[in-house]
């Protein structure tokens, strides 16, 4: 049996975990969504318990596949509401 190089390895999980991202997106059925879930999880399980990977390793993939995907953790946040709504004429309000 050929072994998977750790290259390989994290192919596999950054492909698993992009359509775990993407079924959550689209909305599909929980029992899709949470197989998903599962083989990855059993995955990395394996990945950690074998030492091939480290915790923190793992960690920072899947940081940076979700911000490919979701964008930033963190954003600016701006309270819409305090903005006046705006005048488009003589006594004309435009919803916001």
């Amino acid at each position: 049996m050929v072994s998977a190089s750790k290259t390989e390895m994290l192919e596999n999980i950054r492909g698993m975990l992009r359509d775990v991202l993407r079924l959550r997106t689209e909305g599909v059925a929980y029992a899709k969504l949470s197989r998903a879930h599962g083989y990855l999880d059993g995955y990395m399980r394996v990945l950690l318990e074998t030492g091939l990977f480290s915790q923190k390793e793992l960690l920072q993939l899947i940081s940076a596949e979700r911000a490919l995907h979701d964008g930033p953790a963190t954003a600016v946040v701006t309270d819409d509401a305090s903005v006046a709504p705006k005048q488009s004429g003589p006594g004309r309000a435009v919803a916001a």
